[in-house]
């Protein structure tokens, strides 16, 4: 399977005004949330954020800790190695964005997924698809 980006959260001052420029420009539509979602296509949203979130690692702004996330889809070979690379760095991987430390591996959507954060503090997301034909109504 190829890696590909599944999502990206974007700060603004206000996530419903700068999601429906965006959807408007792109001749898209915004679904909103908790973020003010923005489908790109069939694997890509831009997840709009009034405020970056808190739980970020230092970035690029040490005063203000904040960082951004990208989350990608990756097979299960290319799960299991980059979560060996993470383990063989020791660098702290969790179950959340808001526990990207707790040494723990989700398995929300049939799947499996972990965060970690890169060495400016972005908070990276990997995570596994169940196989074509898999059930995971809910």
């Amino acid at each position: 399977m190829a890696i590909r980006l599944d999502h990206t959260i974007v700060p603004a001052k206000d996530k419903m005004v700068s999601a429906e420029f965006f959807a408007e420009m792109f001749g898209l539509t915004v679904e909103p949330g908790h973020f003010a979602q923005v489908r790109v296509n069939e694997s890509l949203t831009m997840d709009f954020a009034d405020e970056a979130e808190a739980w970020g690692g230092p970035g690029f702004d040490p005063s203000s800790g904040r960082s951004l996330h990208y989350a990608f889809h990756v097979g299960d070979a290319e799960f299991d190695e980059i979560f060996a690379r993470v383990k063989a760095k020791g660098i702290p991987y969790g179950s959340g964005p808001n526990r990207h430390a707790n040494g723990q591996i989700n398995t929300r959507r049939g799947g499996r997924g972990l965060y970690f954060e890169d060495p400016y503090g972005h908070l990276l997301e990997i995570m596994t698809v169940p196989e074509t034909g898999s059930s995971t109504a809910g």
